[in-house]
């Protein structure tokens, strides 16, 4: 029997996508050879890649003035792809500082352009300033926002979001801990980017979607393999691509489509986000510090009296079958994160585990 794995990435993938991708391990589609060992440039592989696209925009609804971009770098290459793309030396763009991750992409933005900070800047914040503190700039080429600091599990919110496109600006979105975990309406950003290996499939590949009209502007100087331009006219192949990984994140969005599309996941991971925070807030031994209102649906974070309890706990845990539940350095506690292949069943095993680990200790 498998464990539940809850580690922020590389995560858990789906027991039926693991499963198929044994099945077809040594002969991939009576091929007699494996997936991996294939060209790139086959006509089975195209086959494999094109629906692997097809599918993405199927169950995120992406329309069709927006190119899908499959790259190397995982997301935070882009952090730096991102200004040299969109800008030139001496142009401004707006970034919103909610965490670790935000904060690195502001840190490489400000080699390139002149970043203005339109909120946050504090470490780990467990809550997103106010709508009415944010200072945009008149001139930003585009705004920036990390949607989910996978670290602390803050996330932005509906109502926060709107105030982001209310600005008429371009917006910028690095989703790679929430992407596909609830329906967004995708015309509404300039650009998503995210890395595959918490809720798409294995490290090594990240995941763009970049409207039309934002592709080939790049600076002179920005690198080949930095360009959109060099993705968007290659099909994502100007070079050989992380072949396994474009597989297994096209079963992964089979599997999604199988279970309903994107609208049947929503409805699971609300149930589970809540069940979990519900728990966590009636306990007298358990605690969560971000603010009730923005909390994450896919990582969440909790606090046990000590360290001695949290060591004592990571111990029991494992040996419960529950995985990587340490928090980040960065923040420390605990961290579940329940991306859309942890399944119900792990989130009840989790709470049944906590509730008898607080009787035990408290």
């Amino acid at each position: 029997m498998r464990s539940f794995n809850f580690s922020a990435g590389p995560a858990m993938l789906p027991e039926a996508v693991m499963r198929k991708a044994q099945a077809e391990f040594l002969d991939w589609n009576d091929t007699t050879m494996s997936v991996m060992e294939m060209s790139h440039r086959s006509a089975d592989y195209m086959a494999l890649a094109h629906q692997m696209e097809a599918d993405l925009r199927e169950i995120m609804a992406i329309p069709d003035n927006y190119k899908v971009l499959f790259v190397h770098g995982g997301a935070s290459l882009q952090f730096s792809a991102i200004p040299m793309n969109l800008t030139q030396p001496g142009d401004t763009v707006d970034y919103i500082d909610t965490g670790v991750w935000s904060s690195k992409a502001i840190k490489e933005a400000r080699r390139f352009v002149n970043v203005n900070l339109v909120a946050g800047g504090e470490s780990n914040p467990t809550k997103i300033p106010d709508a009415s503190e944010w200072k945009f700039s008149d001139d930003a080429k585009y705004i920036h926002i990390c949607s989910n600091e996978t670290i602390t599990g803050l996330e932005f919110q509906d109502a926060q979001l709107e105030a982001v496109f209310a600005q008429g600006k371009p917006v910028i979105a690095d989703m790679s801990s929430n992407i596909m975990c609830r329906q967004i309406d995708v015309s509404k950003y300039a650009m998503i980017y995210a890395g595959a290996q918490k809720n798409i499939g294995p490290a090594g590949l990240a995941i763009l979607i970049v409207r039309d009209d934002l592709i080939g502007h790049e600076r002179e100087d920005c690198p080949t393999l930095m360009k959109w331009s060099t993705y968007a006219e290659n099909e994502s192949m100007f070079n050989t691509p992380n072949t396994w990984a474009w597989y297994l994140a096209g079963l992964v969005f089979q599997w999604i489509k199988e279970l309903g599309g994107i609208q049947a996941i929503e409805a699971i991971n609300q149930r589970k986000a809540q069940k979990l925070y519900d728990y966590i807030d009636a306990s007298n031994f358990y605690h969560n510090r971000i603010d009730p209102s923005e909390r994450s649906w896919m990582n969440v974070t909790f606090e046990l009296p000590s360290e001695e309890m949290n060591a004592k706990f990571l111990e029991q845990s494992k040996s419960a079958g529950l995985l990587s539940l340490k928090g980040h350095r960065a923040f420390g506690g605990m961290r579940a994160s329940i991306y859309n292949a942890m399944p119900e069943e792990g989130v009840d095993a989790l709470i049944d585990f906590m509730q008898s680990f607080a009787l035990q200790h408290a």
